[in-house]
């Protein structure tokens, strides 16, 4: 990728070197035209050679200059070279460009160039602000440090907006210090470490939209948690090599970190002077930390502000949801003659992944879902919500378990989300001859405590893939009658996996043995052992979502 990016009034315009040979110029059919009565109608070309890209001028009235030099014959351009048409500021980028990953790299947006130049290792630093942390040194001329704090906190003051502080920040340095010509702010990206500019401001709105940093005082500044100042550095014969220095005739600069509560570097705050006759001082590099000090805590205040807002939103937002989720589930049980029917679900979430469903069909038979969505959270609550309709919508045209199930099955295979499958069991009641028809698809078995206090349960053969592994799976549908006195119980792997502080489960053996010696009625049942598993618990938070469903014949 090779482009020039044109730099005008704050915005960067991106245009891709994709021909051979691409003019430059005030006419409408050149490659690139350049809007201004500055530049020449032909002003200029960039011809492709090879793996590179050169630039030559074509005898234009005002020149064409290269990193401030005015180009004579063919130029090769490099990776981040700033050029001037006439008034028109553009910067050529390459995807050779070499990236840094030192702790002083520099990743800018488009609309900002900062650029990080190697220098003499000494001859920058003029000056050192000791202990850069909180306001600086206060005893160092407290009167000038104060004013300045209460002005930054008065300018900042009720803005929450980080992308509109940063820039107020700068705007009040430069009524602080108001030789200033140039300033920047770089905060750390928390992801890749590298300094990002987040605000540039310039004096003159007609100076070009970059800003030039040592490498050698943003490496101090970052690692040594010190202000760093520069004074008079273009007449120092020391930097004739430094073309930050000269090409920006930078007189005089200040370089200070922001640091955080914990007394780590955020960031950086960069101004500077082109004034010969009024350059930064020791005194002034003190008043910046103490203003940066102040800029910092405003700055993590706004960030927290900002973390606090989105979480009162995404908490709204989820409120919200788990009311949409608790819809998706029965109101309230119907009323079956002859049967009890209780069930309770409480998610480890605001949502969760399981579900249960109590369908009255045709023919005196009643449908009973029972679901566990692999996961927790949001996406296991999508899926939940896309099986209770499948369940609801199959159930209108579907009577056989075994048919159904596999319809379902079918259904959530269809786009189905890699690693979301649900463990299902589909149970039909016909309460003409107290029949239950069962088709089970990865889910612990039902377990029926009968009038004599056993505990039986199906068959494991009877079990089945998973709902949403396996398109066309052949599920098997297994029978039993439901005596007087017994009660079907179905429950998610949240009970029988609760765990308390001493990392000990509520067990498959002692849920069993709890439901044998439980009350014959279905909702003390039910009641009982969810009391049971908080008992086990013993205070510690539930890590799954708990379900349970009870249904019994009455005697």
């Amino acid at each position: 990728m090779h482009r020039l990016v044109i730099l005008q009034g704050g915005q960067a315009i991106p245009h891709e070197l994709t021909e051979d040979v691409t003019i430059l110029g005030r006419l409408p059919e050149s490659g690139l035209q350049l809007d201004s009565n500055m530049v020449s109608r032909r002003h200029a070309q960039v011809i492709r050679q090879g793996g590179e890209f050169v630039i030559e001028d074509l005898g234009s009235g005002n020149g064409t200059f290269i990193n401030g030099k005015k180009a004579e014959g063919t130029v090769v351009l490099k990776h981040g070279d700033r050029l001037k048409l006439g008034p028109m500021l553009l910067r050529y980028e390459s995807s050779n460009g070499e990236d840094s990953v030192s702790p002083s790299s520099i990743s800018a947006p488009a609309a900002f160039q900062v650029n990080v130049t190697e220098e003499n290792e000494s001859a920058t630093i003029m000056g050192v602000g000791e202990n850069a942390s909180g306001f600086g040194l206060l005893e160092v001329h407290p009167e000038a440090k104060l004013k300045a704090i209460i002005e930054i906190s008065r300018s900042l003051a009720g803005t929450v907006d980080l992308d509109l502080l940063l820039p107020k920040i700068l705007d009040t340095l430069f009524s602080i210090f108001p030789h200033a010509d140039r300033g920047c702010i770089l905060l750390k990206d928390e992801n890749s470490g590298q300094m990002v500019p987040h605000a540039i401001k310039h004096r003159s709105a007609s100076e070009d939209d970059s800003v030039k940093l040592s490498r050698t005082i943003l490496n101090s500044v970052l690692e040594e948690r010190k202000g760093i100042l520069s004074a008079d550095a273009a007449s120092d014969s020391r930097f004739d090599a430094s073309e930050s220095i000269s090409s920006l005739t930078i007189r005089s600069m200040m370089c200070v970190p922001m640091l955080d509560l914990q007394g780590e570097p955020l960031g950086i705050i960069n101004i500077d002077t082109q004034n010969p006759v009024k350059q930064f001082v020791q005194e002034d590099l003190d008043l910046l930390l103490a203003v940066a000090g102040q800029a910092a805590l405003s700055y993590e205040s706004a960030k927290l502000m900002t973390s606090y807002a989105e979480k009162q939103k995404q908490d709204s937002e989820m409120t919200i949801a788990r009311g949409v989720q608790h819809a998706l589930l029965p109101e309230e049980l119907p009323k079956i003659e002859g049967y009890e029917l209780f069930a309770s679900y409480e998610a480890a979430q605001a949502v969760g992944g399981d579900y249960y469903d109590i369908i009255p069909l045709e023919d005196d038979k009643v449908c009973l879902a029972f679901g566990d969505v692999a996961g927790k959270g949001v996406a296991a609550a999508l899926v939940m919500a896309r099986l209770s309709s499948v369940v609801r919508s199959t159930m209108i045209f579907v009577k056989d378990v075994q048919l159904a199930i596999s319809e379902i099955n079918n259904h959530m295979c269809v786009r189905a989300c890699e690693g979301r499958f649900v463990t299902f069991v589909l149970m039909i009641l016909d309460l003409k001859t107290n029949e239950l028809h069962v088709a089970n698809a990865g889910h612990m078995s039902p377990m029926s405590r009968l009038a004599d206090n056993s505990i039986t349960e199906f068959s494991e053969d009877s079990i089945g893939l998973p709902i949403g592994v396996m398109e066309d799976y052949p599920y098997e549908a297994v029978s039993r009658t439901i005596e007087p006195g017994e009660i079907v119980t179905v429950y998610t792997d949240g009970v029988s996996e609760a765990m308390n502080y001493d990392n000990e489960l509520f067990g498959m053996e002692h849920l069993r043995k709890f439901v044998a010696t439980c009350p014959t009625n279905a909702t003390e049942l039910g009641k009982a052992v969810l009391a049971d598993v908080k008992r086990h618990a013993n205070g510690r938070p539930q890590n799954d979502d708990i379900t349970l469903m009870s249904f019994g014949r009455i005697k």
